[in-house]
């Protein structure tokens, strides 16, 4: 995973030191799906402005879903300030997140693994003579003279 480090400047464009090219907040964003992690410095006064810019990414991204987190989170976010919402992000969300991208993707693995075994089984025919293998023996109705 690479770290690409970005410069923001004053008239709020961002510049890619990696590709030595000016940039939009959706190429910044397209970067981070293909896995890397970034970094962005305002170009002044050197202050690490990452969180700000991939915030506005998200707003961005929901504006124009129109949806991003449910009304009344947003008015209880209000309400409680920021200090509630940043122990929440620090402590529980992250860690949520994380767990759950985990245990997606175990299952994803678990299920393509299901499917794969199936492609080795014998055919129905012969699967249902082993199976008569293992079933009780059926009783003849006798004859009628």
């Amino acid at each position: 995973m690479e770290k690409i480090l970005y410069k923001k400047y004053g008239n709020r464009r961002l510049y890619d030191t990696d590709r030595s090219a000016y940039v939009t907040l959706e190429d910044v964003a397209r970067r981070i799906r293909e896995g890397n992690e970034v970094q962005v410095m305002d170009a002044r006064t050197k202050e690490d402005v990452t969180a700000f810019t991939l915030t506005q990414i998200l707003l961005e991204e929901s504006r124009k879903k129109n949806f991003l987190l449910p009304v009344p989170l947003l008015h209880l976010l209000i309400r409680f300030g920021e200090n509630i919402l940043s122990d929440f992000f620090q402590l529980y969300l992250e860690q949520v997140l994380k767990t759950y991208i985990s245990y997606r993707r175990m299952a994803d693995e678990q299920f393509a693994r299901w499917l794969t075994l199936g492609k080795d089984l014998p055919p129905l025919g012969a699967l249902s003579s082993l199976m008569e293998i293992f079933s009780p023996p059926q009783e003849k109705p006798e004859r009628q003279a």
